[in-house]
């Protein structure tokens, strides 16, 4: 892969990026290895009782990334959250059961939706989630972007907006070689 994107489907951040990272993907002909990043697990149990449904319906849709990923499904991991994305934080809507399956039949998935309720698939989500948090943590949150030729990986960018094809080229291009400088530490600043 050109590029691994640990996300959690519920954060509206990750979205954007996500949106940022497929314009570069497209126009740089990147493959993406979509993977789980797991606020549920990062926050261990300090889950506010307004997001408990919105957590609960990420976990499901993690386990279905992780479970396509094992297949190496990578594209139908994107087009998947795509789907999610857009019924979520495009149309402003929480993520819940019926938005999942929505999600999961519009990309085409439906024979694979046996995965949100499989629990089994509870330890490559908490694997994956660790390996992202190793990489880039502590002290991180989603997203995690890793690529091949890096020591590790990084949280973000983080992005207010999702870029032009232009600006979401320049991000990558000065992203990438930070990443890969064994001295490079952080970039960061407020949002608005």
């Amino acid at each position: 892969m050109d590029v691994t994107f640990f996300f959690d489907p519920a954060c509206p951040w990750t979205w954007r990026t996500s949106r940022w990272l497929v314009t570069v993907a497209d126009a740089r002909t990147l493959r993406i290895q979509w993977r789980a990043f797991s606020l549920a697990i990062l926050n261990d149990g300090t889950v506010p009782p307004e997001h408990a449904e919105s957590m609960e319906a990420a976990s499901r849709a993690l386990r279905l990334v992780e479970a396509l990923r094992a297949e190496g499904r990578h594209d139908d991991s994107g087009r998947f959250y795509a789907e999610l994305g857009a019924r979520t934080h495009d149309a402003g809507n929480p993520p819940g059961p019926k938005i999942l399956d929505a999600a999961v039949e519009a990309a085409g998935l439906g024979e694979a939706a046996s995965a949100f309720d499989d629990e089994r698939w509870d330890q490559a989500v908490r694997e994956s989630h660790a390996l992202a948090y190793a990489s880039a943590g502590p002290d991180v949150g989603s997203p995690v972007l890793m690529v091949p030729g890096a020591d590790r990986g990084l949280h973000g960018p983080i992005l207010t907006e999702v870029p032009g094809t232009d600006d979401a080229l320049t991000i990558w291009d000065c992203t990438v070689p930070l990443m890969r400088l064994s001295t490079f530490h952080e970039l960061k600043r407020a949002r608005h």
